[in-house]
């Protein structure tokens, strides 16, 4: 039995690759796919030409072996089709022209194994030899050379189109050698069993020269790991900047408030709850700067359009900003050309807020010097192109520096910039808002000697003839107006009742929804509420819900919350809120709230139309007129 060697190294390289193969974790992708069922086939396919070999050589049925070669036949054409399924699915053909290939043949092959078992085969087996023929052998032989020079076409197609891709070619390479020279093999030697043989080698090569799976696994796993790395360290260094930035005004806050309680004159006590109020508003600052930002890129900041003098605005924000220049020896000027239109429309607030940002910025990083805002425009038709600047003579960007800029989160310089207070939102916020606009901002900087930050922007003209005359606000008169406050935390309480009763209101307060309903039951009436929304048990949502259910209630209710993202405002307007304001309270928000609903007002009386009659004019009338 000399020919065993060949189909018994077949299997043992089938098995040694299957196990290989399906012992790690691999891709599924269509490749792969095709790949496992090539080796699960040609295991199949290696144990049976063993088998087949063994029992024609020890039992010698005929009728048997011959059923069973039909199998090995069929095996045979199954992997070749396999092999031109997989070379098709390799090279650079449209996916489309793929899959009718695939149809078309897959059909053709589909019928030739039907007649491999439905057409007689003829088996010899002499003296350790073992051949078949027959038309069930010539059927096998014509899907198999299909399949052969269906691979050779597609083998070209890839190299001409696809040179680099040379390397997932050399199977189907080695598969079209093999086979030419085991067919030549077996005519002089037609006790050698070359198929198996061949096909594992071929299998064996391919494994090599596919996309390892593992290797791609271990890829993907080290880039998710990499990823996760990189998460991880910005939420640290995010976490370690925001716990030193929000510390420094809260302790602040802290110290001086303990200082309040210790000072021996009033005037002392002012002072510290100055530097309170300071704090304070830096605390805000960075809160709202990281609202800003997530509103930002949640695409939830929206563009509020309306008039408004932009020379007014300027003046107005370089008075608030030259406080924060304190101690240092540095001059702020203010530069406004004369052709800037007396109203713009456009976005106030974002204009306000990327201006405050570069000047903020600028007084930031400038010991001594001068500081610069100007701004000119060309103003043409019916719009004016803003070129606003904000020029410094501070400690300037490195030029390599300056591509981080508007990164999140980045301080530059960081290590020399201990004593700046800001977690680097600033002026990726104003990039951000600038492009909102529809505008853009560039850098000039001279390290150690200063910068220069520009943005150009373009807003409509708002012509006005007549320049209108300020609405003289009324004044509010607030006395013996009743209004409950329903929040689940005491000191916020205790500010606002503080704050409420400077305006001469009766303040009663309660600590939840089960409460505020029990009052509301109870008869208690009240001109306005104001309810907190995050409480525990009931929020001020479901509170006000059950308010409504209740027929004879009608007080309005106010939203009074420290959810500040963008939209709050419509969605709690939505829930039934008469109207919204965000904590910490702002006084120019709160007096809004009061005179829209509290304020005595004299209301204007609506009388009845008088009767048509008389508006006529009778002869009698006029002759009276006349008579006079």
């Amino acid at each position: 039995m000399s020919g065993v060697w060949l189909p018994g190294t077949a299997l043992t390289i089938s098995l040694f690759l299957f196990i290989i193969f399906f012992s790690k974790k691999n891709i599924n992708n269509h490749e792969v796919t095709l790949y496992k069922w090539m080796i699960t086939s040609n295991l199949i396919f290696s144990l049976n030409a063993l088998v087949v070999y063994l029992f024609s050589q020890l039992n010698g049925n005929i009728f048997l072996t011959g059923l069973m070669q039909k199998v090995h036949l069929s095996l045979l054409v199954i992997i070749s089709f396999l092999l031109y399924l997989y070379c098709l699915a390799i090279n650079q053909l449209k996916e489309t022209t793929k899959k009718i290939l695939s149809f078309i043949v897959l059909i053709f092959i589909i019928g030739l194994v039907g007649c491999v078992f439905i057409l007689p085969v003829d088996v010899i087996i002499f003296d350790g030899v073992l051949d078949v023929g027959g038309l069930s052998y010539e059927a096998a032989m014509v899907g198999i050379l299909f399949d052969f020079i269906s691979i050779l076409i597609l083998i070209v197609l890839n190299l001409v189109k696809d040179k680099g891709n040379f390397k997932k070619s050399i199977p189907f390479i080695v598969f079209l050698v093999f086979f030419i020279f085991g067919f030549l093999l077996r005519l002089h030697f037609p006790e050698l069993i070359t198929e198996s043989y061949i096909v594992a080698f071929v299998l064996l090569v391919m494994y090599f020269t596919m996309e390892n799976p593992d290797v791609k696994m271990l890829n993907q796993v080290e880039l998710a790991k990499n990823q996760a790395e990189k998460a991880n360290t910005a939420k640290t260094d995010f976490l370690s900047s925001m716990s030193h930035e929000i510390r420094t005004p809260l302790n602040a806050i802290v110290g001086f408030s303990n200082a309040i309680l210790e000072e021996d004159t009033m005037e002392a006590a002012k002072e510290d709850a100055k530097d309170i109020i300071l704090a304070s508003e830096n605390l805000l600052e960075i809160v709202n700067g990281i609202l800003d930002i997530s509103k930002i890129e949640a695409n939830k900041m929206e563009i509020i359009n309306g008039e408004y003098n932009l020379k007014e605005e300027c003046e107005t924000l370089v008075k608030l900003v030259k406080p924060r220049i304190g101690e240092k020896q540095v001059e702020l000027r203010l530069s406004l050309a004369p052709d800037i239109p007396d109203f713009l429309y456009g976005d106030k607030g974002k204009m306000k807020e990327v201006i405050t940002n570069l000047l903020t910025n600028a007084v930031k990083y400038t010991d001594e010097g001068v500081i610069t805002f100007s701004v000119n425009c060309i103003n043409k038709n019916d719009e004016s192109s803003l070129v606003v600047s904000v020029e410094d003579t501070g400690r300037g960007i490195k030029p390599e520096k300056i591509d981080k800029l508007f990164n999140k989160f980045e301080r530059l310089e960081e290590d020399k910039n201990t004593t700046i207070e800001g977690v680097g939102l600033g002026l990726a916020i104003t990039k951000k808002l600038v492009e909102m606009l529809g505008g853009r901002i560039v850098v000039q900087s001279v390290f150690g000697s200063g910068s220069k930050f520009t943005f150009y922007i373009k807003q409509k003209i708002v012509e006005k003839k007549v320049k209108e005359f300020e609405k003289e606000e009324a004044e509010l008169l607030l006395t013996n107006k009743r209004v409950l406050l329903v929040d689940d935390n005491a000191l916020n309480i205790k500010v606002a009742e503080r704050l409420f009763k400077g305006y001469g209101l009766i303040v009663e307060s309660c600590t939840s929804g089960d409460e505020c309903l029990y009052l509301l039951k109870a008869g208690k009436t009240y001109d306005l509420i104001f309810m907190d929304d995050m409480m525990p048990k009931l929020s001020g949502t479901e509170t006000l819900h059950l308010l409504q259910e209740i027929p004879e209630f009608d007080t309005r209710v106010i939203a009074l919350t420290a959810n500040a993202i963008e939209g709050m405002r419509d969605k709690y307007i939505k829930e039934g809120f008469a109207d919204y304001l965000a904590k910490p309270i702002e006084k120019i928000e709160l007096e809004r709230v009061f005179r829209k609903y509290l304020n005595n007002e004299k209301k204007s009386i609506s009388f009845a139309p008088l009767p048509q009659e008389l508006y006529e004019i009778t002869d009698d009338a006029i002759k009276h007129i006349n008579d006079q």
